[in-house]
């Protein structure tokens, strides 16, 4: 690219992670995988392999304090970053938490956040060994970084998949957006009303709000996965949306998928909430993020033992030759094309 003024908005985040990966420091041989998977992986002396990812969520644009109890969040960041370790079929061990905060925030605040952050970490076996705190003039800056261990036998790629293997899904997909959907218009309400708004009652959309506010990382999965003896062929954790991760482990293995649309695992409480906001369902399984559920790929051999022994997995699509896309089967028997592969 050129040195012309070229704004992020018009290259977009895949963008500009391709103009920016070229830099990359001094080479060491010991690092297994850098830069296009969910945790770097670096090869230790004993022959183990270290996993290093880290997360920065930043207020207005990944939380937003009106509708987030801090305590919440405070779970659901550790959660978010020890998901990138599951996904590398890892196991997590510290965690790094740097603040950047501004003033106007309540020591009370802070706290609860903590106490989630604490929570998450006795729930996910990991010891908090520090971090950084600093001031901020505008929006909270929270940035998390997780450590872990791998087997060299059994680390886990978003790479690696076959033509023919199936992709799984753990629990279901798109409740984490649904939850969004009812936190910002009950956010709207109060906007309008001011004072004399009523309390939302939440308790009917119970169990979305938690999936957007507190959701659990698929610790069960890996420790399934072990119990077996089973690797997947790859695997990555939703964040973006089923499309978007479908499409990174395309990209990394150099496939194509073919999708079924009906066998998309979505809870009845999330279509209750399209239902209510008269929006596609689907749109939510598919383009919503933040489940934190799984996504892997497995042999249909693998598939056949596995499913004796963890139940809360669905086989979504299999993975296809590069030169036929990413498609997707709608319950109708239509087929849809998604052609951005890259």
């Amino acid at each position: 690219m050129s040195d012309e003024f070229i704004t992020i908005q018009s290259i977009g985040r895949k963008g500009l992670l391709k103009e920016i990966s070229e830099f990359r420091g001094e080479s060491r041989k010991n690092t297994v995988k850098g830069l296009g998977d969910d945790a770097a992986v670096i090869k230790e002396k004993d022959g183990s392999l270290s996993l290093l990812t880290t997360d920065t969520f930043v207020e207005g644009v990944d939380f937003d304090p009106t509708y987030t109890p801090f305590t919440h969040f405070g779970y659901k960041i550790i959660s978010a970053s020890v998901s990138d370790i599951y996904a590398m079929n890892g196991n997590p061990n510290s965690v790094l938490v740097n603040l950047a905060l501004p003033n106007r925030m309540s020591v009370q605040m802070v706290k609860d956040l903590y106490r989630g952050i604490d929570n998450a970490c006795k729930k996910y076996e990991l010891e908090l060994v520090g971090g950084d705190l600093t001031g901020n003039h505008s929006n909270a800056v929270i940035s998390v970084s997780v450590y872990g261990k791998a087997d060299e036998d059994t680390v886990t790629y978003r790479k690696g998949a076959s033509i023919g293997d199936a992709i799984c899904v753990t629990g279901d997909v798109g409740a984490a957006i649904a939850g969004l959907r009812i936190l910002m218009r009950e956010k709207r309400f109060w906007e309008q009303h001011g004072d004399n708004a009523i309390q939302p009652d939440l308790e009917d959309y119970k169990f979305v709000v938690q999936r957007q506010l507190m959701p659990e990382a698929r610790k069960d999965l890996i420790e399934a996965l072990t119990a077996q003896k089973l690797v997947p062929t790859s695997m990555i954790d939703i964040t973006k949306g089923v499309i978007n991760e479908v499409t990174e482990l395309c990209s990394a293995s150099d496939l194509g998928a073919y999708l079924y649309q009906a066998a998309l695992p979505i809870a009845i409480e999330t279509r209750h909430v399209a239902d209510e906001m008269e929006e596609g369902v689907d749109k939510y399984a598919l383009f919503g993020g933040e489940d934190l559920e799984l996504l892997f790929t497995l042999s249909e051999k693998q598939v056949e033992q596995f499913i004796e022994h963890f139940k809360d997995f669905a086989v979504i699509g299999r993975m296809t030759p590069k030169d036929e896309g990413l498609k997707m089967q709608t319950a109708e028997g239509d087929v849809l094309n998604f052609d951005d592969l890259s």
